[in-house]
């Protein structure tokens, strides 16, 4: 019989040692895997932060840099696959998101109510443009519950003119997947300057590197504050103006008053301030705003020519294709909207957007847009050409663009 082991030894203690060690290295190992996973969700967080916002500089941009894509400090491979990841699922959620009807409209604006087409309508070749469909929720939602990207001021602003076509080269532009805009006009410049840039950012849409931040609010154009306030915002700021011609934007202008003020007097009282000497009526906004020349002096002050770009509303409609590259190329995108992405609606004489991706719809125009305007005196209408053709033709010349609207 073996002899006794010392006193309180367990004869089988190599046994329950062993289980010990192995208890401390499960133990390390899974905190070791769990201090990995931290890390590395912390290294994927830090990829969507934006930098610090030191203040506004001159021209009121974010001075903070964002340094998505490379830690600062840390090892580049680590950070630059989640960034590109980021990236291609955002621009799928915002593809998504641009389907879903517009949830905000402004009280007098150009806007229109975007509807999904319904199949078998009478369908003609592709190339041109007034109205497109691809509507957004309010500004950034979606980005901000992935607090993806950040809010900066708008690089380019659709400027003019009222019923000119400006919601219809928005809507077309937000095809795009490099452009991110506002859906509602912002009237900051107009009507919200006191309430700052800072007020006026946060209703920007988040944006990701690369992309353009715009918005459209047609009444800037005749607002005689507004060159100086967005010169003040940045210098650089690029504008689009979208115009047409003088005597068929106040028509159409007027149409859109009485179809919510049935009562109004007509037009041809309004035009006039004494119908028997047929002098015109140039207070009235309707007939204001198609004095195009002398609102651009207005903005020649703050802005050089080269800045602005000059959209032709008619051309919109016959060919929104061949407008939509120029626009591109003065943003500095590259042409990706073409032919494919339209084709002709003949019931609303419009062209329309053909179904996005994922959707079982094209979509176009709404009820707002394409009214039928009313019956108007031809004396009427040629007093109105003889008083718009000066300012027509000095407008030509200011642009170096003949529009063709006295031809």
């Amino acid at each position: 019989m073996a002899p006794p082991g010392p006193a309180g030894a367990h004869p089988n203690s190599a046994e329950p040692l062993s289980r010990s060690i192995f208890r401390k290295f499960l133990l390390m190992l899974c905190s070791l895997l769990t201090s990995l996973y931290v890390f590395y969700c912390l290294a994927e967080r830090c990829q969507t932060l934006s930098g610090p916002v030191v203040g506004l500089s001159g021209g009121g941009e974010e001075a903070g840099t964002r340094d998505r894509g490379v830690l600062a400090g840390g090892p580049r491979e680590l950070a630059v696959w989640p960034a590109v990841a980021q990236r291609k699922r955002l621009l799928q959620l915002q593809q998504r998101r641009r389907r879903r009807p517009p949830a905000l409209r402004g009280d007098d604006s150009d806007d229109a109510a975007w509807e999904e087409d319904t199949p078998g309508l009478a369908v003609g070749p592709g190339g041109s443009g007034a109205g497109s469909s691809v509507a957004e929720a309010p500004p950034g939602t979606l980005a901000l519950l992935l607090d993806e990207g950040s809010k900066q001021l708008p690089q380019a602003i659709i400027i003019g003119v009222k019923k000119g076509g400006t919601r219809a080269l928005l809507e077309f532009l937000r095809v795009h997947p490099d452009v991110r805009a506002v859906g509602a006009e912002p009237h900051f410049f107009d009507r919200s300057y006191d309430k700052g840039l800072a007020w006026y950012r946060d209703l920007m849409p988040r944006t990701l590197d690369g992309q353009i931040t715009m918005e459209k609010t047609p009444s800037y154009f005749v607002t005689r504050e507004a060159p100086a306030r967005i010169s003040a915002m940045s210098k650089d700021t690029k504008l689009i103006v979208v115009v047409r011609d003088p005597v068929t934007r106040a028509i159409s202008d007027y149409t859109q008053t009485l179809s919510k003020r049935p009562d109004i007097p007509t037009f041809e009282s309004l035009t006039f301030k004494n119908r028997s000497t047929g002098l015109i009526d140039t207070s009235w906004s309707a007939i204001q705003i198609g004095i195009y020349a002398k609102h651009l002096e207005h903005w020649l002050r703050h802005f050089p020519l080269g800045q602005m770009l000059f959209v032709s509303g008619e051309r919109l409609i016959r060919d929104p294709a061949g407008e939509l590259g120029r626009v591109q190329d003065f943003l500095g995108l590259k042409r990706i909207i073409t032919d494919k992405h339209f084709y002709f609606n003949k019931t609303k004489g419009f062209p329309c957007l053909k179904k996005a991706e994922g959707s079982s719809k094209p979509h176009c125009l709404g009820k707002t847009k394409g009214r039928v305007h009313p019956e108007i005196d031809r004396e009427v209408l040629q007093r109105l050409r003889d008083f718009y053709r000066p300012f027509n033709l000095k407008f030509y010349q200011m642009t170096g663009h003949d529009f063709g609207w006295d031809g």
